[in-house]
């Protein structure tokens, strides 16, 4: 295990660091080295700032005396920050009272205290220090101290009754308001971290972007970014959030080959934003905002978090006991208990959401099984390995007779039948059949009755505006898109022909049907489950399934159902079973086709095509595109015939983070695939701020990682083994974690972070 043995080590791996916050270390106008602080009034002490109170002031009167290994200077010459450099074995936190003086004396309001490898921000006037994925910026810290000038008290601006969305006034709910004095009051008492439970359709993004509204008008934030997961997700955001503040602060989303823009609010996918974190400093965001949170704090998720020193607020529609602790603890909350939660059943009651209930008497033979010449057909390997064309055929036929025969109850508001549907299908094969299928029963409409959407279909966001908007399409097919973060109030059907396995997905996938819609007078909506996952979870009309201790549970074993582990972790992935099959299924019909031959087609293609495209030299280049070239490419690579996409690439080269442009570069061999060492390094860090450990604990750490990069976990026996044994590293962890404790820790990093890296 190599340590770093001396303070000029540590500074080398500095002056690199200074660099990638965009510090120039040899220019004496942005950074001063070994600078000597003697009596009030020597030459020796510059340089001088404006920056502290009289108060501030009066402390340093008696004036230190010492050197400070560097000196951040502002864009007029004076001292922003004081850096404490020391050799890696040392706890850089240590050195606080030593770097203190220092920078009252000059009058640098900020502290940062550094071995190379750790780097703690010390805002000293306001908070401890903590640890930080970077340095600041110069024009990170000079916007915080113009901030700590203008900022007020959250009381003093008013939480609105009113607000307009989509040309309406709508007024804002209880909870939302609630809410909203829930994080004013966490904010006022010094939390920096809020985790936000809400049902799907209650209403997250309004309230959340007004709340952000807030914030800067307070003063407590400029710059905010808004992180999701999925496409659909960005989309509405950046619609709720530019209807909302009506073009009154400026917001955009940053897609993978876009060139940043330096606007307020930024909106972009963590698949995104993982590969490009790189490009911001810690202070660069002042608010960071997560969508569906509990899918963030694993593995390469976790550095678009860390990497942001800013208040983070996570949303989610999980129920409490469904959320991992590390959500919780990232989020600085006690188990269990999010900063503010809503239960649905509430929401239900007060008819903030429409209730459900389950159609009756359909057909449960995939659910069950299909034995067949003395030989069981699993009904979980459905359309994966067998069909059954009949059972398919029936399942179309019963929903749209119950669709057709219940609608009129369902919203009496609804003029033509039966009103809009979402059918979950197992497969792209399998969506595209269904669709045929109820296309044949409704002749009349020439096809246009029932519609595939999937990431392989041309323009497939024009078509759910027009699901959305038009009157036809009336029923929807989807494979993963429509699933989460859709959001269509009209629906009255909601058609399950595929498996469940997540309570998390169940519940999302359930709240497609929630949305209140009172132009229709919506009263209720249909759940028709033909592989019995609401018996799975024991959900009910009746008796709402939410994973909360009111209502609902996981059924005990039986009738398709499990016993709920004690720790449930659910990571929200949907249904990655192709990641286990050789083929990738694409175009609106499915067509399977090897995952190695998806990939020679896919490098020859863009090969190809990068000889003489404008658009691909670009890229080649390493320049930015615009947003309507990035579209332009993406839309020609999902053409008909090619159907390369992002959905399709991720699962041809098994890489859930991989984008567009990343996957064009690595066929042009332009990428330079990050080395496993340097992935584990990334993930070590980020996982080391979500923990918000004790100083000495962190630095413990720190000294073991290399030990997991380099076995690719860490053991117990690994501690009474040179050359951890020489350094007592058993005794120590014993004695800063406990015994069970340091075993639990050291079984986390390896579940989060040597795991993810294989």
């Amino acid at each position: 295990m190599s340590v770093q043995t001396t303070e000029a080590d540590a500074r080398i791996l500095i002056d690199d660091l200074l660099k990638e916050a965009f510090w120039d270390p040899a220019d004496k106008s942005q950074v001063l080295t070994e600078v000597h602080i003697r009596q009030a009034g020597d030459e020796a002490r510059e340089p001088q700032s404006g920056y502290e109170d009289g108060e501030d002031r009066q402390q340093a009167e008696k004036s230190a005396s010492g050197r400070a290994d560097y000196v951040l200077r502002d864009s007029k010459g004076r001292a922003l920050a004081v850096i404490e450099a020391k050799k890696n074995a040392i706890n850089p936190y240590v050195a606080k009272q030593q770097a203190l003086p220092y920078a009252r004396e000059l009058g640098a309001p900020f502290i940062f205290l550094t071995n190379g490898e750790l780097i703690y921000f010390w805002d000293y006037q306001n908070d401890d220090a903590r640890i930080v994925a970077s340095f600041y910026s110069r024009r990170d810290m000079e916007r915080l101290v113009e901030s700590r000038r203008n900022r007020k008290p959250m009381a003093t601006v008013e939480i609105p009754d009113y607000y307009i969305r989509q040309g309406e006034t709508r007024r804002l709910r209880p909870y939302q308001q609630k809410a909203m004095q829930a994080l004013d009051h966490a904010l006022e008492l010094g939390k920096r971290r809020f985790l936000i439970e809400l049902p799907t359709g209650t209403g997250k993004t309004d309230l959340i972007t007004l709340y952000g509204k807030r914030l800067i008008e307070a003063g407590w934030v400029e710059r905010i970014l808004f992180l999701v997961d999925r496409e659909q997700l960005a989309k509405q955001a950046l619609e709720a959030i530019q209807d909302i503040l009506g073009g009154q602060y400026g917001s955009y989303w940053l897609k993978p080959g876009m060139a940043r823009q330096e606007k307020q609010i930024t909106i972009t996918l963590l698949q995104t934003m993982i590969n490009r974190s790189r490009e911001y400093t810690s202070g660069y965001f002042d608010l960071v905002i997560m969508d569906e949170s509990h899918r963030s704090i694993y593995g390469a998720w976790q550095e678009c978090l860390t990497r942001f020193d800013a208040l983070h607020i996570g949303l989610t529609a999980t129920p409490a006991n469904y959320i991992d602790r590390n959500t919780y603890e990232f989020y600085h909350c006690k188990a269990g208990q999010p900063d503010f939660s809503y239960p649905i059943q509430d929401a239900f009651a007060a008819e903030f959401l429409t209730p459900y209930k389950f159609a009756t008497g359909i057909t449960e033979a995939i659910a069950e099984g299909v034995d067949l010449d003395e030989e069981h057909y699993d009904p979980e390997k459905f359309e994966r390995q067998w069909t059954n064309e009949k059972t398919n055929r029936l399942m179309m036929e019963e929903f749209d007779r119950l669709a057709w025969e219940s609608y009129p109850a369902l919203a009496p508001g609804q003029k033509l039948g039966p009103g809009k549907a979402v059918i979950f299908a197992i497969t792209k094969h399998h969506a595209a059949r269904l669709a045929h299928y109820l296309n044949e029963l409704h002749p009349e409409h020439k096809g246009n009755y029932a519609v595939v959407i999937t990431s392989d279909v041309a323009a497939p966001d024009a078509l759910i505006r027009q699901f959305k908007k038009e009157i036809y399409p009336m029923v929807a097919v989807s494979v993963g898109m429509l699933d989460t973060g859709f959001d269509c109030r009209e629906i009255l059907h909601l058609v399950m022909c595929r498996r469940v396995m997540s309570p998390i997905l169940y519940q999302q996938m359930r709240g497609r049907g929630t949305r209140v819609a009172p132009h229709i007078r919506k009263k209720k909506f249909i759940i028709y489950d033909f592989f019995n996952n609401h018996k799975r979870w024991n959900d009910s009309d009746s008796d709402v399934f939410s994973g909360g201790a009111k209502g609902g549970g996981t059924a005990p074993g039986g009738a398709g159902g499990k016993p709920e582990p004690k720790e449930l972790i659910e990571l929200g992935v949907d249904d990655e079973w192709l990641e286990a099959v050789s083929y990738v299924e694409v175009g609106p019909e499915g067509e399977r086709i090897d995952k190695k031959e998806y990939q020679t087609n896919w490098e020859k293609t863009v090969r190809e095509l990068s000889r003489d495209d404008p658009i691909l030299e670009k890229v080649k280049k390493d320049e930015p595109l615009s947003e309507h070239e990035e579209e332009e490419l993406a839309g020609r690579l999902n053409s008909p015939r090619l159907y390369f996409n992002e959905e399709n690439l991720r699962r041809a080269y098994r890489n859930p983070v991989g984008n567009l442009i990343d996957f064009i570069k690595s066929a042009l061999g332009l990428l330079k695939i990050q080395s496993r060492e340097e992935k584990l390094e990334e993930m070590f860090r980020a996982w080391l701020v979500a923990k918000s450990l004790a100083p000495e604990q962190a630095t413990y750490l720190s000294l073991l990682k290399n030990r997991g990069i380099a076995t690719g976990r860490l053991q117990l026996d690994d501690l009474f083994k040179p050359p951890l044994s020489i350094l007592n590293a058993a005794g120590i962890g014993i004695e800063l974690f406990g015994e069970k404790g340091l075993q639990e820790i050291m079984d986390d990093l390896n579940r989060n972070v040597f795991s993810k890296a294989s």
